[in-house]
């Protein structure tokens, strides 16, 4: 697998977008992009060589949802989705400036159930092929497949009665 080190700097930048993309704060994403790769640190050991990027978004699509429920409450964020974009400062500024339509699209997704919410990201979003998102999210891949095929029928009807 190689060192943490390694796949810190190979995978640091997926993980916070993933997270980022949950949790709609900056400081949030880099908290729980922290103890995730804490978390991989701390149990490298029970690693079974499955895929690095699918065993690290389960590790931090966990945190993520272990850091929520600690909050004991939702609290929703008030602006658009990436309103710190703004910030001239933001490292990732020139990474994210996305057009009218994908920010709406982002904000169409904010509203979805958060099941739906965090297959439609990890698949579309991010890429990973179903059994894998599934995996992360520890749902069967028939329910997980039920969820995306859900939230993208939201989506498309929700585009269809905004045009």
């Amino acid at each position: 697998m190689g060192s943490i080190d390694k796949i810190y700097q190979k995978y640091f930048q997926d993980i916070y977008r993933f997270l980022l993309s949950l949790c709609h704060d900056h400081y949030t994403a880099e908290d729980i992009v922290q103890e995730t790769f804490l978390r991989a640190y701390l149990y490298l050991e029970f690693y079974d060589n499955e895929n690095v990027k699918t065993w690290l978004f389960t590790v931090a699509y966990r945190s993520f949802i272990d850091y929520y429920r600690k909050q004991k409450k939702s609290v929703p964020k008030e602006g658009s989705f990436f309103h710190w974009i703004k910030d001239p400062g933001s490292p990732l500024h020139e990474q994210l400036l996305l057009n009218e339509e994908t920010k709406q699209v982002l904000l169409w997704i904010k509203e979805l159930p958060k099941k739906q919410q965090h297959a439609i990201i990890l698949h579309d979003l991010h890429g990973l092929p179903y059994k894998e998102a599934a995996s992360v999210m520890n749902v069967k891949l028939s329910h997980y497949k039920v969820l995306l095929f859900r939230g993208r029928q939201a989506l498309r009807e929700r585009k269809e009665n905004d045009e």
